[in-house]
């Protein structure tokens, strides 16, 4: 009998697009739906992005280009980190991929053997635990409840470095929380990780340009500069540039590893097209005014959120202060009914709000927190007060 390798098995569709996708039918049937569900930016990139891409296709060569990624792209993106205050890269730190989740998997595929044990925080982005999984490497989730603002501690990464893991995923700003780590917050677990030599840190930066209310991009390797011989950075274009299609995810990182990130390339995607690239330069490189503005503008939408949520009773809101999500603790509303639908978990909550208010959110226990919901606001701003009056409606009604 024919049978696929075994770690097929251990492969799932992503719970975020199972929502997504069962909203998108329900509104294909004539639904009106509000989808609070995928982190799409839901904007689009500066003109001037566009006119890089137009003359990248008239000047098309039709040739294989760079595994790691063209000059202009490395240089681009070095740009990008110098801004961000983070200096010490060269051009064979870096190396690009097709999107952020292709250099994430890329990453732990170069780091992790069966078995390795990774130490991921939790809440997490469904993605981290998931390809842990398809490599066989071991999971140690560290559980940050809302009653510590969902954020790690450093006694809590004190402990769990104790066991040797062979990595950690450290993601600032979060998602699915929207959770910020300041400056002193960053350096005190940099100062736990400095003492942990053999662990190899990977930094999910991808949010590092949606930070609010004048908090700052605080980086472990801005904070303690030794750990940048064992940090993997990652970043993307999709949310900064409003460019998740253009499927653009960028490495910086110690030179043995970029290098095994090339030689990865060279054997899957050789590498991206030449308009993608030449988009991505002039996304990097160019004006800022439009991320600028769209971070005002989330900063914004995130305060109507929790304006909304902080007038039900009963759920508990951390105020994120970074990305565009909010996860909201609903666990006030379990063991609770809606039109005779009982609510025991995230899930039953979460498909009683699609079916009767049709408000599209995903379960909490996707990332690993089973008692809150994730609100993605980057809907359009007209449907954003709609959406939240329909969940309040939802809460008021039950019994």
């Amino acid at each position: 009998m024919l049978k696929l390798a075994e770690r097929m098995g251990r492969a799932k569709p992503s719970a975020i697009m199972v929502v997504a996708e069962k909203a998108k039918k329900l509104k294909a049937e004539g639904r009106d739906i509000i989808s609070f569900s995928i982190g799409v930016p839901n904007f689009l990139p500066g003109e001037h992005v566009y006119a890089a891409a137009r003359e990248a296709l008239a000047k098309d060569s039709g040739s294989y280009g760079s595994n790691r990624g063209p000059d202009a792209l490395l240089d681009a993106f070095l740009k990008h980190l110098r801004a961000g205050g983070l200096d010490g890269y060269e051009r064979s730190n870096i190396v690009s991929g097709v999107g952020a989740k292709h250099v994430l998997y890329n990453v732990m595929y170069a780091l992790l053997d069966e078995g390795d044990e990774i130490l991921i925080p939790t809440p997490y982005w469904t993605s981290y635990v998931d390809i842990a999984d398809i490599l066989g490497a071991k999971s140690t989730l560290l559980y940050c409840g809302p009653e510590q603002n969902y954020k790690l501690t450093p006694d809590q990464l004190r402990e769990a470095l104790k066991s040797k893991p062979k990595a950690i995923l450290f993601n600032n700003p979060s998602n699915p929380t929207g959770m910020v780590y300041d400056h002193a917050e960053v350096r005190a677990l940099a100062d736990v990780l400095v003492d942990a030599p053999d662990t190899w840190i990977i930094s999910d930066d991808i949010y590092n340009r949606m930070i609010f209310d004048g908090l700052g991009y605080a980086h472990l390797v801005k904070a303690r500069p030794e750990l940048r011989d064992r940090t993997i950075l990652l970043d993307s274009i999709s949310k900064t540039y409003g460019m998740p299609g253009w499927r653009v995810g960028m490495v910086a990182a110690p030179t043995m590893v970029a290098q095994a990130l090339v030689n990865l390339n060279s054997n899957a995607i050789t590498n991206l097209p030449e308009v993608v690239n030449a988009a991505a330069v002039a996304a990097f490189a160019g004006p800022q005014d439009v991320p600028e503005q769209k971070c005002r503008e989330f900063q914004g939408k995130r305060d109507q959120v929790l304006a909304a949520f902080a007038a039900i009773p009963g759920v508990n809101c951390p105020k994120p202060q970074g990305a565009f999500y909010v996860f909201p603790d609903i666990s006030c509303a379990f063991g609770k009914s809606h039109n005779g639908k009982n609510i025991s978990n995230d899930v039953d909550f979460c498909n009683a709000l699609l079916d009767a208010k049709g408000v599209a959110c995903v379960p909490g226990s996707a990332f690993g927190e089973p008692r809150a919901i994730r609100i993605s606001y980057t809907c359009p701003t007209a449907q954003l007060p709609d959406g939240l009056k329909r969940i309040q409606d939802f809460f008021a009604e039950m019994s």
